[in-house]
């Protein structure tokens, strides 16, 4: 189950009316970045809310109009949220997982704030279903006190593998404890040695590292640690009965160090099923890290800039284009005035106009078109101008030589036009045999320049329908007759009519306004991408 698009509107917190639209095909992870106070835990709050509207549970609803309204007055209720899942509007949702009895489960929560300082159980009690949701936090500002309920849990886990399977005592604590320290260990030096003996006064969790041999309670853990152990178990817990689920954290990684922060993300992206969406709150280096290379494909970054007006305006925010400018900015509110130190993994100098504008930007037009083209798959890569054919080669070298020894990682290519032959008309033989002659960070394109995969027919079409222009393909065909070969960069006049468009155009924009019609779905794209990252 997955959300695609959720509404806060009439007040609620922070919001005017707060739309946040991820398409008909939403992804796993979904990640809130901003900074403090930009309204991310807000959104968390208004998932939660609205569970609280249909559950009657918790203290989200205690709350009231002080805690959810913008005002602390205006009334706020169901009207106010409104969630759409792949599955359907929220309320459908919920009468079939009530059907069930698993209403309790559309969402499962946790906020940053623990109250895991001890933990030491005396007396065995009976705890409520799990799928009940009816403990732990149920708002951001709420402290999460779930250790203790689960600590009871993972005993009945123990007794009922035990009973199930009909193993001993021994072997049943082994099989638990076994598939709790294949998370752990991957996350911090650390792994369990003993569910503890609440008969024995010993109601706790112990531990062991791999550098000392005497084991030890929870209470002793640091608070990452204990951070780690504690989301870690509840997910364990719950992957049975929360199966269908969108999961919400809020700041996972509020006491937890950058070493362990991707690989705490990589282990809850295994624990919570396959079927399920987490959603998260980060301003860490770790995780943004994480997010941008690790799960690229499957996460969608909606970014609270600070520049929106959320309280006083309609907003919709969509998932950010992942771009190297927009990664730079997001990791701007992790590392403040160090952002600087963030570089891409690959600089790819192209021909263009080499001067930067003000504050650095670039001007050459072939840059701005392949940084526009490639922002999403290939976020790393920043394509900078660097002058005329014979001017990459000299300063890349340069680049090479400094660039290299302060990144060691950095990858700098060179990428030219097909007239590589001092001008002249280059065939696909003259392509190879340069390449063939030449380093392998070497790259030339298969068509003649930028323009013969801008003015292709599909990418004008595209461009025409958005636009609801009419395209003149029978004149279209009549004069593109090889738009591998053609110089076309000099008719820009006639590609114009071709698309019916009749007032004047800056040339340069409507370049880049086609470059963004040269999706990753399209033949021009992969001819193109084949050039360059082959």
């Amino acid at each position: 189950m997955k959300i695609k698009r959720l509404r806060l509107k009439g007040g609620y917190k922070r919001f005017h009316d707060l739309t946040i639209d991820l398409g008909d095909n939403p992804r796993r992870i979904i990640a809130l970045v901003g900074p403090n106070g930009s309204g991310k835990s807000s959104v968390l709050d208004g998932l939660m809310f609205r569970q609280s509207m249909n559950m009657h549970i918790g203290s989200t609803s205690a709350r009231g109009n002080v805690y959810h309204s913008i005002d602390g007055v205006t009334p706020v209720g169901r009207q106010n949220i409104e969630i759409d899942f792949t599955e359907g509007e929220y309320n459908a949702v919920y009468n079939r997982k009530a059907k069930t009895g698993e209403q309790g489960t559309i969402f499962s929560f946790r906020s940053p704030y623990r109250y895991n300082s001890q933990l030491n159980i005396t007396q065995t009690k009976q705890v409520q279903k799990i799928s009940n949701n009816d403990y732990g936090a149920s708002s951001a500002s709420d402290l999460d006190a779930k250790m203790e309920q689960n600590y009871r849990r993972l005993h009945s886990a123990y007794n009922k593998y035990r009973d199930d399977t009909d193993s001993r005592p021994s072997e049943a604590k082994a099989k638990i404890i076994g598939d709790l320290n294949a998370s752990i260990e991957r996350c911090i030096d650390l792994k369990i040695s003993s569910l503890g003996d609440i008969e024995s006064s010993r109601g706790t969790l112990y531990f062991i590292k791999n550098d000392q041999d005497s084991e030890f309670p929870f209470d002793v853990l640091s608070s990452g640690e204990k951070e780690v152990v504690d989301i870690l178990l509840d997910l364990y817990l719950r992957r049975d009965d929360y199966s269908d689920t969108v999961f919400l954290f809020d700041e996972p990684e509020l006491h937890i160090n950058t070493s362990m922060q991707k690989a705490l993300l990589q282990e809850i992206d295994k624990l919570v099923p396959e079927n399920c969406q987490i959603w998260l709150t980060t301003h860490s280096i770790g995780f943004l890290r994480a997010l941008q290379k690790d799960f690229k494909e499957s996460c969608q970054v909606i970014h609270f800039r600070r520049d929106l007006k959320l309280g006083s305006e309609p907003v919709t925010l969509t998932p950010l284009r992942s771009s190297h400018l927009e990664w730079r900015e997001i990791f701007s509110i992790a590392l403040d005035d160090l952002v600087h130190l963030v570089s891409p993994r690959r600089i790819i100098y192209c021909e263009g106009r080499d001067t930067p504008g003000s504050g650095g930007s670039e001007r050459g037009l072939d840059a701005k078109v392949y940084n526009a083209i490639f922002a999403e798959r290939h976020p790393d890569t920043l394509f900078v101008s660097s002058g005329g054919n014979t001017e990459l080669d000299q300063r890349s070298a340069i680049a090479i030589a400094i660039l290299t020894k302060v990144f060691p990682e950095l990858e700098i290519w060179i990428l030219k036009d097909r007239d590589i032959a001092s001008g002249e008309e280059a065939t696909e033989k003259t392509r190879q045999l340069y390449l063939k002659q030449n380093a392998d960070n070497h790259r030339v394109l298969r068509r003649r320049e930028i323009e013969n995969y801008l003015f292709d027919k599909e990418i004008l079409q595209k461009y025409c329908i958005e636009n609801g222009l009419t395209f003149e393909e029978e004149a279209y065909d009549a004069f593109v007759t090889s738009i591998s070969d053609q110089n076309l960069k000099d008719d820009l006049g006639l590609i114009r009519s071709f698309c019916g468009i009749k007032t004047s155009i800056n040339a340069e924009k409507f370049k880049v306004l086609l470059a963004e019609h040269i999706t990753s779905d399209t033949a021009v794209y992969q001819d193109l991408a084949d050039s360059i990252f082959y």
